[in-house]
């Protein structure tokens, strides 16, 4: 059964479920992204298990398995099985305007790209994170991540997304080897940061003292 057949189904379906979550609150350097996974609650419900065995927060998973698992759900998505969403905000607005307000800003760009009426979704969210007023049926669940399957698939598409995004950045900024760390303050990035100053994507509001 495919998520959408025609174009429909925006009138006709009447639910859906989606799942949400972020990647790159803590780095230092680069964007936080936020994945949106939807999926027809039909689907939702009656889609076997084991296609999703093995999923998990995409912190728990090694590269590989994100990519493999990214590559699956990009499968789904081509299968009109699931529908998937990811949006970025950038370092210079998380300086400006704050994590929260760039995670936020960046949730509800991955909702409007899924072009669903926020009345037919139910939304199921990671952690601390919350949707917009008008999607009233939405529920926060602490490690969602780790125990909802569709959280999990946005948690791997906000991850994998990103971690390309830092890879790319690491060819226009060699110096600071994004592709190895993604932005995180391990002590080769702090290294690089003291021997070259800090580049355009870091974060200043995170490194004041640098």
């Amino acid at each position: 059964m495919a998520l959408y057949t025609s174009h429909w189904y925006y009138l006709t379906v009447k639910k859906f479920v989606i799942g949400i979550d972020e990647a790159g609150r803590g780095p230092l350097a680069g964007p936080v992204s936020v994945g949106a996974v939807a999926v027809k609650k039909t689907i939702y419900n009656s889609r076997p298990k084991k296609e999703f065995k093995g999923i998990r927060d995409s912190k728990k998973l090694s590269e590989k398995e994100r990519e493999k698992w990214f590559t699956k759900l990009k499968k789904f998505k081509d299968e009109k099985v699931i529908n998937y969403a990811v949006s970025f905000s950038s370092a210079k607005v998380i300086d400006e305007k704050g994590i929260v307000f760039a995670i936020r800003r960046a949730l509800a760009r991955s909702l409007k790209k899924l072009n669903l009426r926020p009345g037919a979704c139910e939304v199921l969210l990671d952690g601390s994170l919350y949707a917009p007023k008008e999607y009233k049926n939405q529920k926060t669940i602490i490690h969602g991540d780790d125990k909802i399957p569709l959280i999990s698939s946005a948690s791997i598409i906000a991850k994998v997304s990103r971690d390309r995004k830092m890879k790319r950045f690491a060819k226009k900024y060699p110096k600071y080897n994004f592709e190895k760390h993604k932005g995180y303050g391990t002590k080769a990035h702090y290294r690089a940061i003291k021997k070259h100053g800090l580049s355009e994507i870091h974060r200043r509001s995170f490194l004041k003292n640098s």
